[in-house]
């Protein structure tokens, strides 16, 4: 199938539980729609408890052969994922634009990205060292070694699917542990196609499994199962929060991805073409489903105006093309559930004093680009995240202020600054409280092999090879002791 030919038929989908695909329990399923049309797309597994438990105890029967497979059968397997994804790219490039609603070049995005966070995940094996340490114990060589965990729960979101079904699975899978993979119920044929991938490229039955269904009848099991030792997960605060406490009280490792509400700032010597180009792609992208889009613009006094005429021009000049387009930038809100949502953060802001420079109006499942002015404190989109394609922009009359306002949030995933003075960019980049920040360039960015995650709201604990190694294994301290000499008679 390539990627200009729709879906046409319902795609049956199951679960991918010890290397064979099952059904649920009772066969239950549940109906995946088009986000664009909310017709018919998929009939997918609904998991139970009981599925869970199976979906468990297939990985924690995997692990102890899986965890002493070599670095380079690892490193093999993740190579050949990436070469099939590549020879796949149509394929998934298609499921993405009819399950997710994603644009072409988003989607075209995705796979590339997802491609590169499989090759870098081939390097990390061969990383997994220890250390030799110094004793003041005569006599004694002293050693530390590193140790998979055992299962990881992986808990992916919608939006970027592909992509976080690989960064969030494949650090643990190339340390040697186990994965049970609960995709998100909005995006199962997604999930189920990486797992034909990586059971083509060679991971032995049971190292990775997939669960399809709700996370609110499943989640929970998943995460407290005595066998799970660690926990990814990517998506909302609020689930987050209730994940964290489920693994405080049950002592497992966890990384949370959360929700943002990002700061762009522009200050009053930034280059405005290069500033509005980052505004458009940090909150646009993706029709504003990124949890990294600049929801918060806060520009100088006098270069204000100027921007905001630009920033109106280039947004509303965003049109509702054909999703293989590859002109098209704004495709469907997901659900119905999260339009609501969309609508009722501009209503409110409206009913509220807010200006509607431009947007606010729907084709269908679509909402046009959308900028606020004169949002306040009260109003919902102040502090709560959208998740859709809707910014307020705000004038500031100096770093100073944009510093105050980009600090007046719960949230700290990531931001963007907009300025010729290196020294300012510098002390903002410093004084901003975000995982991330980035200095003439849009608050969207990524990368297979870096730190990336946020503070508070945003999450804790930090995807990407960088940090896969120390956050999926666990050290361990080993000493020798030499015999002592007998005393001389």
């Amino acid at each position: 199938m390539g990627a200009n030919e729709p879906v046409t038929s319902l795609i049956q989908t199951k679960l991918w539980i010890g290397g064979e695909f099952r059904s649920a329990q009772g066969n239950a399923t549940f109906i995946k729609l088009n986000p664009e049309q909310d017709t018919p797309l998929a009939e997918s597994a609904r998991a139970s408890v009981e599925d869970v438990k199976r979906a468990v105890e297939a990985a924690h029967a995997a692990f102890p052969s899986y965890r002493m497979t070599t670095p380079g059968q690892r490193e093999t397997w993740l190579s050949k994922a990436a070469d099939l994804l590549e020879q796949r790219a149509e394929e998934f490039i298609n499921v993405l634009i009819e399950e997710g609603g994603s644009p072409l070049f988003k989607a075209q995005f995705e796979v590339k990205f997802s491609v590169d966070a499989l090759r870098t995940a081939a390097g990390i094996p061969r990383r997994v060292t220890g250390m030799t340490l110094p004793s003041d114990v005569p006599g004694r060589f002293s050693m530390a070694t590193r140790s998979p965990l055992g299962v990881f729960a992986c808990i992916t979101p919608f939006n970027v699917p592909l992509i976080k079904a690989f960064v969030e699975c494949t650090g643990p899978l190339a340390t040697g542990n186990t994965v049970v993979m609960l995709a998100s119920e909005e995006a199962p044929v997604v999930a189920i196609r990486v797992a034909e991938l990586l059971r083509d490229a060679g991971f032995p039955a049971g190292s990775f499994n997939v669960l399809t269904g709700y996370g609110h009848e499943i989640g929970d099991t998943l995460v407290t199962h005595p066998h799970v030792k660690g926990v990814n997960f990517t998506g909302s605060t609020r689930v987050g929060r209730h994940l964290s406490e489920l693994c405080g009280k049950h002592m497992k490792r966890v990384l949370l991805e959360l929700g943002g509400k990002s700061p762009l700032i522009v200050l009053k010597d930034a280059d405005l073409d290069a500033a509005v180009m980052g505004a458009i792609m940090g909150m646009f992208f993706y029709q504003g489903q990124v949890c990294m889009g600049s929801s918060r613009i806060l520009v100088e006094a006098p270069v204000y105006d100027e921007f905001l005429k630009r920033f109106k021009a280039a947004t509303s000049a965003i049109g509702f093309g054909d999703l293989r387009d590859p002109r098209t930038v704004t495709g469907p809100i997901i659900s119905q559930r999260q339009r609501d949502r969309v609508r009722q953060h501009i209503e409110d802001a409206v009913a509220n004093g807010a200006k509607l420079e431009t947007g606010g109006t729907w084709d269908g499942n679509r909402c046009a680009s959308t900028i606020l002015t004169g949002v306040k404190k009260g109003m919902t989109c102040y502090y709560e995240e959208t998740f859709g394609p809707v910014t307020a922009v705000y004038k500031v009359d100096s770093a100073d202020e944009a510093l105050a306002i980009a600090n007046d949030t719960t949230y700290g995933l990531s931001a963007a600054v907009y300025t010729q003075n290196l020294a300012e960019a510098m002390r903002l980049a410093q004084g901003i409280h975000t995982g991330m920040v980035h200095v003439n360039a849009p608050s969207l960015q990524d990368e297979p092999h870096v730190p990336f995650g946020g503070v508070g709201d945003s999450g804790m604990g930090r995807e990407g090879a960088a940090t896969d190694i120390d956050h999926c294994t666990e050290w361990k301290w080993i000493t020798i002791q030499a015999p002592m000499a007998a005393p001389a008679h």
